[in-house]
């Protein structure tokens, strides 16, 4: 189920905009950060071995940090993070849990001077611009440091899906998941992680980008799912009674197929070193 703006959902002749040009989005997911901080999933152990193995030292600045998931893992594997975000809610959430959290979009954030060793976000990269932020990324990184932008992939269960698109084209039909060609999560999000290597291209002052995968999984009950669903973009901005509706058609299809499943999760990350002198 992405959430990521699609061109085909654009009102009749107004000029496609990219995920980071939908300020309205990005900047709604602190309705409840609590809510996303339980049911947002965490990100391979081994993604973050990898990162902080292949990084000069232990610096990370996490971009987009949220209510501080990712943070906390680079945190436990021994870094010292500052997390940016664009809401308050989750930067103010993300310091209750430990976590050095500033307020701002990355594109306007000031570094003061300075310096990382990795510039990471999970699941938020292409709210930024993605020329603009990877600039600023080598500007901010020490040589040898590491860009890595990562997200997870997923397709719920047939059932589910059907369920929750029908719904959705009831209660908010210009919803990106309403209409258009079919697409799978992996398709969506390569497409996303093609753009981010691109961007991190254009920038310059790095070496060419990698595409690292990590396959897993995670068992949801129906409650865990419904938990899970609000705190996608989707979902974000509807109204109590809609988003009661959806959660009703989504329980009643899991109900279904038993009770819970099990989710197959594709995590990719794009990643290059920074290259050069400071």
């Amino acid at each position: 189920m992405p959430t990521i703006p699609e061109e085909q959902h654009r009102p009749s002749g107004q000029a496609p905009r990219e995920a980071h040009q939908v300020r309205e989005v990005a900047e709604s997911f602190g309705v409840d950060p609590a809510r996303y901080d339980r049911a947002r999933p965490r990100y391979p152990e081994a993604l973050v071995e990898r990162i902080v193995a292949g990084s000069p030292g232990r610096d990370v600045l996490d971009v987009g940090c949220g209510t501080g998931i990712a943070a906390r893992q680079f945190q436990a594997a021994g870094c010292r993070v500052l997390g940016v975000d664009p809401d308050a809610r989750m930067a103010e959430f993300a310091r209750r849990t430990g976590i050095e959290a500033e307020v701002a979009t990355f594109e306007a954030w000031d570094p003061a001077s300075r310096l990382f060793d990795a510039v990471v976000a999970g699941q938020a990269w292409h709210w930024v611009d993605p020329v603009a932020g990877a600039a600023k990324a080598a500007r901010v990184l020490r040589p040898g440091g590491r860009l890595a932008v990562f997200g997870h992939v997923f397709d719920a269960p047939p059932e589910v899906t059907d369920a929750f698109t029908a719904v959705i084209r009831r209660v908010a039909p210009g919803a990106p998941v309403s209409s258009g060609p079919a697409r799978t999560a992996l398709e969506t999000y390569q497409a996303m992680f093609a753009t981010a290597a691109d961007g991190i291209r254009r920038a310059g002052g790095f070496g060419e980008p990698e595409q690292w995968r990590f396959d897993w999984e995670q068992s949801y009950t129906r409650d865990e799912w419904l938990d899970h669903l609000p705190t996608t973009g989707v979902l974000t901005r509807l109204p109590a009674d809609a988003l009661a509706e959806v959660l009703e058609a989504v329980g009643a299809a899991i109900d279904e197929i038993g009770g819970g499943f099990t989710l197959p999760y594709v995590t990719l990350a794009a990643t290059a070193t920074r290259a050069g002198a400071a």
